[in-house]
This record gives C-alpha cells, sequence and structure tokens, in this order.
C-alpha cells in the first residue's frame, strides 16, 4: 500500500476509536457499562445489531464465497425475517419486563440454577471461539499487505479493540459501531462502483452479470430438497429461522445490543431494521464476489490468491513444477478470455443461438482451472503439511490491493478492520457481561458494590480478549471463514434455542426436565457434526427439536416416577 493509503487506513482506525471513547466516558456503574444505561434509539439499535453480526469475514470471506460458488449463500438469510418477526413478539417484551442484563438470567426465574448456568455456559464456549475467528480475519489482511507473520498482526488487532472495549464498555461499543456502519455502507457502494469501472470499456455492468451468469454464478435460489445440500430455500428459510432466532433471541451478544434499546418499541423497531436491510446489504455484498470474477476472466488471477502460501511454494524444491502449472494456467486463461470476449460480442448482439456452444467451452476451461488448483494444493501439502489451501478468503483481499486506486484501498481495508472491531468488541462486551452476571455475581461475590462489579466487567472482558486471541492463533485450519463461524454456531444454537422455547411456550417442564434433555441435545448435535450427517443449517433445527422433544419425554417420566412415589 502506498502512504496515502496508510493515513487513510490508520486515520480511519484512530477516529473510531476516540469516537468511541469520547462517547462512552462516564460510565460509573454495571447497567451503563454493559447496557449503556437503556437509553439508545431504534437507529442505534438496529445498526449495533448489523454491526455485530457483519464482521471481517463478511468482507473478507462472502465475496470469495461468491467468486467460487456464486450468489446461493444468500439463502443462508432467508429465515431472517421471520426470526425478527417472533423475536419481536416473544423475545423482547419478556426481557425488558423481568429488567435483565442477560438472555440467561430469565432461565433461573423460570427454571433453576443449573439450566442457567449450562446455557450461559455454551454461550460463553461458542461466543469465545467464534469472537477468536472474527479477530482472525483482518489479521489476514494486515498479514499479508506487510508480509509479516499473521501472529503479529492478530496480537495488534486484539489489542486494538480490547483496548477500548475494556475502556468504554457497551456504549463504546454501540458508538463505534453507528459510525463504523456508515462507512462501511459508503464503501461498499464505492467497492461495487470500482468493479465496473475496471472492466474492458466495451463491458458494462449488465453485460458483467450476464458473464456470471453464463457461467453458473447468479445462482441465488435453489429449490431442491436435499438435507445434504448447505444452501438451498429450505434449509435456509426452515434452518436459517432457528439458527438467527437462536443467534438474536438468546446469544447475549446481540441480546445486550437490543437490552439497551429505551423501551420495548425501541428495540422493536432497530430489530424489525435489521431484518429488512440484512438480505439486501448481503445480496449486494455477495454481487460484489460474482462482479469480481466476471473481472478476473478479462485480466490475468493469480493461480492462488494467498500470496503466502504461493511464496512458499514458489520458493521450495517444487518450485520447477510450480512453475509449469502456473504457465499452464494462463496459457488456459488466455484461451478462456477470447471465449468470453465471443460471449460478450453474442450477448450485445443478441446472438442467443451461439450461447449455448460458447458456454459449454466456457465449462471445459473451468474443469481445466480446477484441475490445476487441485495439483497446486496437492504440491503445497508436499511442501508443507499445515498449508492453507482454502484462498477464498483472500480472492476480495487481493482485488482491493492489486487493482483498486490509492486512497481507496486503505478505505476498504478500513472498512474490513471496521467490521472486525465492532463484532469482536461485541463479542468481548457480551462475554463479560455473562460471565460477571451468570457466574460472578450470582455464585462468587453476591454482594459487592457498582463500583466493584464496573472492575470485574473490566477485567473479564481483558481476560476474554486474551482467550480470543488465542483462538485467533489456531483460526486458520477452519477453512472460508464465513462457513466456519456459522457451523461452529449451529453446534450450540439449537440446543440453547430449544431450552428458551421450552421456558417461554412449555410452561409445565420443569428445570430438571429441560437440563437433561439439553444435555442428550447437545452430545448427539456434536455426534451428528463428527460424522456429517447432514448440511450444518439443519443442526439448528434438530438440536432445538430435540430439546423439546426429550424435555416433554422427560418431564413425563418424572411426573410417573413422582406420583409412583406418593402412592
Amino acid at each position: 500500500m502506498s502512504i496515502i493509503d496508510w493515513i487513510v487506513l490508520l486515520a480511519t482506525l484512530l477516529l473510531i476509536v476516540l469516537y468511541g471513547v469520547w462517547k462512552s466516558r462516564g460510565a460509573k456503574n454495571i447497567e451503563g457499562y454493559l447496557l449503556a444505561d437503556r437509553q439508545l434509539p431504534w437507529y442505534h439499535v438496529g445498526l449495533s445489531v448489523m454491526a455485530t453480526q457483519a464482521s471481517a469475514i463478511t468482507f473478507l470471506s462472502a465475496p470469495g464465497q461468491a467468486y467460487s460458488d456464486g450468489l446461493r449463500f444468500v439463502q443462508f438469510y432467508f429465515g431472517l425475517p421471520l426470526a425478527m418477526v417472533v423475536l419481536c413478539i416473544t423475545f423482547i417484551p419478556i426481557f425488558h419486563k423481568l429488567n435483565v442484563y442477560t438472555a440467561y438470567e430469565y432461565l433461573e426465574k423460570r427454571f433453576d440454577n443449573k439450566t442457567r448456568t449450562l446455557t450461559a455456559f455454551l454461550f460463553l464456549l461458542q461466543r469465545g471461539l467464534s469472537t477468536g475467528i472474527t479477530i482472525y480475519a483482518p489479521a489476514i489482511v494486515l498479514s499479508s499487505i506487510l508480509h509479516v507473520s499473521i501472529t503479529y498482526t492478530i496480537l495488534f488487532n486484539g489489542f486494538l479493540v480490547i483496548l477500548y472495549t475494556v475502556y468504554g464498555g457497551t456504549k463504546a461499543v454501540s458508538y463505534t459501531q453507528l459510525l463504523q456502519m456508515s462507512i462501511i455502507f459508503a464503501g461498499l457502494f464505492l467497492a461495487a462502483f470500482m468493479v465496473v469501472h475496471l472492466l474492458p470499456e466495451n463491458v458494462g455492468f449488465i453485460d458483467a452479470l450476464h458473464i456470471a451468469g453464463k457461467m453458473e454464478k447468479l445462482n441465488a435460489i435453489d429449490t431442491t430438497f436435499d438435507l445434504n445440500n448447505r444452501y438451498n430455500i429450505w434449509s435456509g428459510i426452515i434452518g436459517g429461522f432457528f439458527l438467527q432466532l437462536s443467534y438474536f433471541g438468546t446469544d447475549q451478544s446481540q441480546v445486550g445490543r437490543y437490552l439497551t434499546g429505551s423501551s420495548v418499541t425501541q428495540s422493536r423497531l432497530g430489530l424489525v431494521m435489521n431484518g429488512l436491510v440484512k438480505i439486501p446489504m448481503q445480496f449486494f455484498i455477495l454481487l460484489i464476489g460474482t462482479l469480481v470474477f466476471a473481472f478476473y476472466q478479462f485480466y490475468q488471477p493469480p493461480v492462488f490468491f494467498n500470496k503466502v502460501e504461493l511464496e512458499k511454494v514458489r520458493n521450495s524444491s517444487y518450485a520447477q513444477e510450480y512453475k509449469r502449472l502456473e504457465d499452464a494456467y494462463v496459457l488456459l486463461h488466455s484461451e478462456k478470455k477470447k471465449t468470453v470476449e465471443e460471449l460478450v460480442v453474442s450477448i450485445q448482439s443478441n446472438k442467443e443461438e451461439q450461447v449455448p456452444e460458447i458456454k459449454e467451452r466456457l465449462s471445459s476451461f473451468t474443469k481445466e482451472d480446477k484441475e490445476i488448483r487441485k495439483e497446486l494444493t496437492s504440491l503445497m501439502l508436499k511442501n508443507d503439511p499445515k498449508a492453507d489451501t482454502n484462498d477464498t478468503n483472500y480472492v476480495f483481499l487481493h482485488f482491493v490491493t492489486e487493482q483498486l486506486p490509492v486512497g481507496v484501498i486503505g478505505l476498504l481495508i478500513a472498512i474490513i478492520f471496521l467490521a472486525s472491531m465492532g463484532s469482536t468488541a461485541s463479542g468481548l462486551n457480551s462475554l463479560a457481561s455473562t460471565t460477571v452476571v451468570d457466574f460472578y455475581k450470582r455464585i462468587f461475590k453476591k454482594t459487592e458494590s457498582d463500583k466493584q462489579y464496573l472492575s470485574a466487567s473490566r477485567w473479564s472482558t481483558v481476560a476474554w480478549g486474551v482467550f480470543c486471541v488465542i483462538v485467533a492463533l489456531y483460526a486458520s485450519k477452519l477453512g472460508n471463514l464465513i462457513e466456519a463461524v456459522n457451523i461452529l454456531g449451529s453446534l450450540f444454537y439449537g440446543t440453547i434455542l430449544g431450552i428458551f422455547l421450552v421456558a417461554f411456550y412449555l410452561k409445565k417442564i420443569s428445570g430438571t426436565a429441560v437440563f437433561v434433555a439439553a444435555l442428550i441435545a447437545e452430545a448427539f448435535i456434536v455426534y451428528a457434526w463428527m460424522v456429517d450427517l447432514t448440511a450444518f443449517l439443519w443442526l439448528n433445527v434438530i438440536g432445538c427439536l430435540l430439546v423439546m422433544f426429550f424435555a416433554i419425554i422427560i418431564h413425563q417420566i418424572l411426573n410417573y416416577n413422582s406420583k409412583r412415589k406418593a402412592v
């Protein structure tokens, strides 16, 4: 990057940190630190909710996901609006009425201590691991730009977020997220404009969409019903509904965001805003990925987008074999480019009868492309068995750093950092609030002053920050990050959601019954994931229904035994 890009990047990050610290000054007690005194308006709540979900993973991995697999991933969010409706009707009024700090306080009132403790523990485990992944994502960027070890960039990114989250708490998180999302939206439109602008003069936006569509990259809707298919309309609406309902309704990183609303109405409006804006936003990010795909049909892409891994094999004893593969790849792209240009001419001159034959040739080129990449990744693993052979996280990053003009690069890199800072800060804040409220305050220190609880919240934030940084150091083995973080959530969210739905709707069931049911369901979900029983989105449905089913059965057994003893 140029000096101007570095100035833009550092100035943007510094502005965000200082703004958050300034706006959050004066947090005197635990309510101010964890819930911003419950005074935020609906648009604040809505943008904060969106920023928490839209991590750097979204802006790094989603375009790469679209580049390699098209728009299918957008179906993942189809259950979101339905989930927002249920949350507004059921969850928000209950949480506000009980005046809770965390969602898990309600479970003790409804069930017992052990059920609250188990659910809070599952959340801490899941959110701690997920937040570690969100720290890793922007560290990729710095590592790639600076050509330094990713360990150092992870430590830098982790320290930066911990700094203002520890100081300002939820208010710092919410105010920085408001500014972050404003910059992010502007940056996304700029990125889309630049991709189209950089296409050849005779190729416009519509032409780029035609190219992407003919090469199977605009396949947004898949109506086939297949439990092993990760992304189709059924897994998106049903599995996505359960995942989003659990994420927004029981994950403290999100519950903590809308508990800051000044009233039930303000919290509801914030969630409705998220439900209306999130799908178009995600579609737009994926569309940028397809436009980048169209761009690279005309301009030579690298044979592998991860520069660090590419350099390793290029400078190894396998350099000659690598050179052979690279030469074959360059030649293949040259032939493919001519065919794509033929496709553009056919489309622009309305000669649709020529398109099927051209598509067939392009399909053949795509197969050859995959074979070359397959050989290359095998070579990488021979050279280094620990090599990261999934480069989808680097596609958009490579385009930004290699193709965009000075100044724009710095801004888009800043956006990736801003997204990471927003979601990571929310994660750390929710981990601290759950630790202090659901464990420290309830089990260890029941009668401390507000000042001591505030201090405990800050130290808890530091401790979880260190834990998440350690997780980030091992996150490179997880493949595509946006898939990895959602798979991780799906291992726990179904069980947690099942516990809450039993609490809300099955009023007669006791804490012991739902506690045992949750343990059985969670064990099955982990087993199902290990043996690859079904696509990960369905794990949310299965986990939730298993908790409810086993809770009913165990409740009947306990009632039967109780009656027998009474007799």
